[in-house]
């Protein structure tokens, strides 16, 4: 064996070797440590990606299951987004649509809703903080992002002016197999020239299981409605909101006279011949009041078990009742409830906590439940007697005593 050399000689022959495995064991870590960074930051990525991952329709995961969004791509096939994707996206659409002032109506129709501070929403009538009411419903996603198809309405709240329709309509919404148009399409009585092909266009899109909805109450009023309506759908359901018709009345007279402060009074509209005590019924809010004589024209074309009437007085003493009848009615699951309301005892009116698409309690606008003049009673009185009769053939037609004469 060779004696070792002096020091500062070269390295030996195992040196060496040694040293570059060693350089070969750090690049090669550095390689798995790089990859593995890519690896995260592509993971990271894919949770944004706007692309739908294609699966087939049998997996057992219903179209709209919670935390996904379904798209039908085809008879066999159902494009899935990323959960991560919806949800920047629906924030982003709900920003937007909360920064866009409300659409304008043609009808006169005010907007409905206003915010409240959220500390209004532990009042009474409600099981305080915590309601779920807003929280984005199965499908909402998948909705947002335009999927699904537009549909013509499955059921319709057809009247009556002041009677609660909005309130209903937007206690409604809060479903989540509930899609309704916010505008009212009057369709049936001033847009049918149309077409069906038209008016289906102005409704939302919905995923299977869902019911397209929407709210116009003059149609209760118009005489083409009903046969109009059948010949679209004979199965339609349709959603008669009643009030006591005097009160109704007062509350007409209030909202054309807060549009127009110059029209005659409450009184001189009301008759023909104030001596005589004969009461004009041809003015709008009288006649609407006769709800017997408008049902007639609908038993016609719809058989009374495809009507349901329903309570404006319980729709604010009791809404979480009254809804619950409308979900039944409608078939759909009773997931409106009294969590989600709550009295606003200045307003005179149950509120919801949180509204769709919002966080916040949502109570009726401020054009809701106006202060109404003073009528002289013996004008009520008057009108009281000349309802009665049409009451009580309207509670004999609907089998529901309502309670407006007692």
């Amino acid at each position: 064996m060779a004696p070792p050399g002096p020091a500062g000689a070269h390295p030996t022959p195992a040196e060496p070797l040694s040293r570059s495995i060693f350089r070969k064991f750090l690049l090669m870590l550095c390689s798995l440590l790089t990859s593995l960074y890519v690896f995260y930051c592509l993971a990271e990525r894919c949770q944004t990606l706007a692309g739908p991952v294609v699966r087939p329709s049998g997996g057992g995961e219903e179209a709209g299951a919670p935390g996904r969004g379904a798209l039908a791509g085809g008879p066999r096939e159902l494009a899935v987004w990323p959960a991560a994707a919806q949800r920047k996206r629906l924030l982003q659409r709900q920003q937007r649509r909360r920064r866009r002032p409300p659409a304008p109506r043609d009808d006169g129709e005010e907007a409905a809703w206003e915010e409240e501070p959220p500390g209004l929403a532990g009042g009474p009538g409600g099981s305080g903080a915590g309601s779920s009411a807003a929280e984005a419903p199965p499908g909402t996603l998948a909705l947002l992002l335009d999927e699904g198809s537009k549909q013509l309405p499955q059921a319709i709240i057809i009247g009556v002016k002041k009677g609660g329709t909005r309130a209903l309509l937007e206690f409604l919404r809060v479903h989540p197999d509930v899609r309704a148009v916010g505008a009212e399409p009057h369709f049936f009585d001033r847009s049918y020239d149309k077409g069906l092909a038209w008016y289906r266009d102005l409704m939302p899109r919905t995923l299977d299981g869902q019911i397209t909805m929407e709210k116009t109450p003059s149609y209760f009023v118009t005489r083409e409605a009903p046969a109009r309506i059948s010949a679209m759908s004979k199965d339609t359901k349709l959603i008669v909101v009643v009030r006591d018709p005097v009160t109704r009345a007062i509350s007409d007279y209030t909202q054309t006279l807060s549009k127009r402060p110059d029209i005659p009074t409450f009184e001189s509209l009301t008759f023909k011949n104030r001596t005589t005590g004969l009461i004009d019924t041809s003015w709008s809010a009288i006649r609407i009041g006769i709800y017997a004589k408008h049902l007639e024209h609908w038993l016609r074309h719809f058989p009374i078990g495809q009507m349901l009437f329903v309570s404006g007085e319980r729709l604010i003493s009791d809404p979480a009742g009254e809804l619950g009848r409308v979900q039944d009615f409608l078939g759909l699951k009773r997931i409106i409830t009294d969590k989600h309301f709550y009295f606003n005892k200045t307003k005179g009116f149950p509120c919801l906590k949180k509204a769709e698409g919002s966080s916040k309690p949502h109570c009726l606008g401020k054009t809701k439940g106006r202060t109404h003049p003073e009528i002289d009673r013996e004008v009520v009185r008057l009108l009281r007697d000349f309802y009665r009769p049409f009451n009580l053939k309207f509670y004999q037609m609907t089998g529901q005593d309502f309670g407006w004469d007692g």
